[in-house]
């Protein structure tokens, strides 16, 4: 006689289910979905021929959430690594009104209204703004090269393209989605692991963004506050050129950051760039150092091709140190290479297309130095109080 099949312990298997929803992770907030509340339910239904089929309710944050496709993939083969779970049906739904509201609050750290949480005394988020005195430098390609190699490292990185006229991030680093819109919580979209927003995501293609002053101030406060950045271990902001509003924005709204200053070797851009550096003295900012980027062609024979001159960064390293009173080293020359350009192009850093590149081994070298540099106390909570 043929032997029945065996009926499964299905509240075992639920409670196992359950279990496996929690190493979900949501791959824009970067948290298990259980602990987001977004497990609605879990029932597991006996198969006729044996076996058991698990039926998990995932409710979306938003409608339109880009990474369905993703939770639905992951949500199956985390329910069916289960050992007696032989099927799975996810079912998708939405957040309610009332549950987004919750996870705004609780992503927030249980406050309601919004909050700059770098600015904050007890923030660990290394903060550098990436400065240039003018434009065509490679200021952008720096900064996207640093945040990937620092991500690569293994670190937390988020990146604010602050050019509000010139955003050019979004494609150095292959960003072509949208933030997630929480009600009015922003979840920045990931490449290479790096969480950046952009002005770039919000105004059609080809359309200028013509504001003055005030609306610049308030898109970088939305920027810093407004998106759910998570426990980052450096934000790096990619500044316009010179020493407008912008600026003085992110001098005002982080008072911790401080300043690296990306220049040429020409003497007209070292010129301006000692201008950019020298914000710092007003705004009470730290320059870090000085990355000279275009630095030299290296020609077939071995010998290098000084198109732009030289000496442009050991120069604004120089001056800015006598200005600040501290030193500002030359943090790195990174020579001109078509694989840095073209990958930039494809949106893929040169430090990830190409990592043995002469200009992808000097950006990685000026990431390192940045993220191991030693950190003071000023600003911090020391968590004592007097007697």
């Amino acid at each position: 006689m043929a032997e029945s099949p065996r009926t499964p312990d299905l509240g075992a298997l639920e409670t196992a289910v359950h279990e496996a929803m929690s190493r979900v992770i949501d791959p824009e907030i970067r948290r298990p979905i259980a602990d987001l509340g977004m497990v609605r339910s879990v029932s597991v239904v006996p198969l006729a021929g044996g076996g058991a089929r698990a039926v998990v309710g995932v409710d979306l944050t938003t409608a339109g959430c880009p990474m369905k496709s993703t939770l639905t993939k992951d949500s199956t083969a985390a329910a069916l690594s289960v050992d007696g779970i032989d099927e799975v049906t996810v079912e998708l739904g939405v957040m309610s009104t009332e549950q987004r509201a919750s996870l705004r609050s609780m992503l927030r750290g249980g406050e309601d209204a919004p909050r700059i949480p770098f600015a904050e005394p007890g923030s660990l988020t290394r903060v550098y703004a990436i400065a240039s005195g003018k434009g065509g430098v490679g200021k952008s390609s720096v900064t996207a090269n640093l945040a990937a190699a620092m991500a690569r490292d293994g670190l937390s990185v988020g990146v604010i393209d602050a050019d509000i006229y010139g955003f050019s991030i979004p494609r150095l680093l292959g960003v072509t989605q949208q933030p997630t819109k929480v009600d009015s919580m922003l979840l920045p979209p990931i490449a290479h692991e790096v969480k950046v927003v952009s002005i770039g995501m919000f105004v059609p293609a080809g359309q200028p963004v013509v504001w003055r002053g005030p609306m610049l101030h308030r898109a970088l406060e939305q920027f810093l506050s407004d998106v759910f950045w998570g426990d980052l271990d450096v934000l790096l902001l990619d500044l316009p050129p010179g020493t407008g509003d912008i600026a003085i924005s992110v001098a005002q709204l982080l008072p911790s950051s401080e300043i690296v200053v990306v220049t040429t070797p020409q003497v007209a851009a070292a010129e301006v760039a000692e201008r950019a550096g020298s914000v710092a003295l007003q705004t009470n900012q730290t320059v870090v150092g000085v990355v000279e980027n275009m630095s030299w062609l290296e020609q077939p024979d071995g010998s290098r091709l000084e198109i732009f001159g030289t000496g442009g960064g050991e120069r604004v390293a120089a001056n800015l140190s006598q200005m600040t009173g501290g030193p500002v080293p030359l943090m790195g020359q990174v020579p001109l290479d078509v694989v840095l350009r073209e990958a930039g192009d494809d949106g893929v850093p040169v430090v990830l297309s190409h990592p043995e590149s002469p200009a992808a081994v000097a950006l990685t070298e000026v990431a390192r130095s940045l993220t191991t540099r030693s950190r003071g106390l000023a600003g911090r909570s020391l968590g004592i109080s007097p007697v």
